[in-house]
């Protein structure tokens, strides 16, 4: 089972992710894509590490999220990714167009075949106004694009809003 969790900053995507771990009864492994570049990322950091279960497994990539997923994924496990914004932040900071592309394919290649559960979770940013700069567009551009071939593989996609999840896609008879 293959399941995307969208939501603004805040809209307990994280909390949703654990839920969803926690209703598969599997063991979890959690890879956070987060770097602490600066006090307020460190501390939203340490906040997400204080209230995660002490028995999950943690794996730190920021960059190289498909071979990570390879690595960490197996029957009878739920891989949680915590969160693709900020992987596709850390790569276009890297002013690598071909970085971006390598690993944006391998995720979407790897994705499909992975055994055991996986679940994304992203911030839906395209919900406002055309962002001034050329970056904040190609941020924009880059994980929309994203967001719809990840849809489009996964069972199930739902939209975080205040803290409630609305299911966008699943499959028939899914209650979960």
């Amino acid at each position: 089972m293959k399941t995307l969790i969208l939501g603004g900053v805040r809209s307990g995507k994280s909390r949703q992710a654990g839920s969803v771990a926690d209703a598969c009864g599997c063991a979890v492994t959690l890879i956070a894509t987060a770097t602490a570049l600066d006090g307020e990322m460190a501390a939203r950091i340490d906040a997400h590490r204080r209230t995660r279960p002490g028995h999950w497994e943690v794996v730190e990539e920021p960059l190289h999220l498909g071979a990570a997923l390879v690595a960490a994924a197996a029957p009878q496990r739920v891989v949680i990714v915590d969160c693709l914004t900020l992987w596709l932040t850390n790569l276009l900071c890297r002013d690598d167009p071909q970085l971006l592309h390598d690993e944006t394919q391998a995720l979407l290649q790897t994705l499909p075949a992975l055994p055991g559960h996986c679940v994304l979770v992203s911030n839906e940013v395209g919900l406002g106004i055309m962002p001034a700069n050329a970056l904040a567009r190609r941020f924009g551009d880059a994980v929309g694009t994203l967001h719809q071939e990840l849809a489009a593989m996964c069972d199930r996609v739902w939209l975080m809003v205040a803290g409630l999840p609305l299911p966008v896609k699943r499959p028939a008879g899914d209650v979960a």
